[in-house]
């Protein structure tokens, strides 16, 4: 997943950085923002699209995840975002949603 992020230009910062309470995937830089992804998978879409599992309840966990990291790595104020990306296995169908919530 992160050759396919690097590809389309992110440099990437950290990988499952974990706290307590949760994990986030991938952080890495698009230009001068700091990008929170998370990543979902799904062998296949027999149970739905896999970015369809980022509930509200998995996204204050991120938000929570990012907050801890921003504060442990003494991060400045920046523009910041929490993306998606998704892959379905047995399609290969790989998807960014930038700005996801």
């Amino acid at each position: 997943m992160c050759d396919r992020i690097t590809e389309n230009g992110f440099k990437i910062i950290d990988r499952n950085f974990r706290e307590k309470f949760a994990e986030i995937d991938i952080i890495a830089q698009d230009g001068e923002t700091l990008c929170f992804i998370e990543v979902r998978t799904r062998a296949d879409d027999t149970l739905g699209h896999p970015a369809e599992t980022v509930t509200p309840k998995k996204q204050r966990t991120i938000r929570r995840a990012a907050e801890a990291y921003l504060a442990r790595n003494n991060i400045q104020p920046r523009p910041m975002r929490f993306d998606v990306a998704t892959i379905i296995w047995s399609t290969g169908e790989y998807q960014y949603f930038e700005n996801a919530f």
